[in-house]
């Protein structure tokens, strides 16, 4: 039995793309990883733009153009390159189902490199954003 946490605790936060992270780190330096890593923090600005935790839509683009930037210098082939616009592009709108196709495009390119926990991630989180 675990000890109830105190009052004055904070609740441990919990990463919900840890699978994909993980298969981030483990693949191979070059292409893979750098697909992999891109798709990590696609799938996180898709996170904070969605739900009770939605972060404020200027914040959201803010974060899209840095991304955006920072995915330029990535060697990414020009598919998902193409998809990863697409949700940068759909974190800064307030469109669910178009979050939620964006990031499923990008899982359906990225598939090659996710093993079956990160893939089960990205559906679930495609899920979440759609429901």
């Amino acid at each position: 039995m675990t000890d109830p946490l105190p009052s004055y605790a904070l609740a441990e936060p919990v990463f919900g793309l840890r699978s994909l992270a993980v298969a981030a780190s483990r693949a191979p330096l070059g292409g893979p990883r750098e697909a992999l890593l891109a798709t990590l923090v696609g799938a996180r600005l898709a996170i904070g733009a969605h739900g009770a935790g939605a972060l404020e839509r200027s914040l959201r683009e803010e974060r899209a153009v840095a991304a955006r930037h920072w995915m330029g210098a990535l060697s990414l082939p020009s598919v998902l390159r193409s998809a990863l616009g697409e949700l940068l592009d759909a974190t800064t709108r307030d469109d669910s189902p178009a979050l939620a196709a964006a990031l499923a495009k990008v899982t359906e390119v990225t598939a090659p490199h996710l093993d079956r926990k990160a893939r089960s991630e990205m559906d679930r989180l495609a899920r979440r954003i759609s429901a």
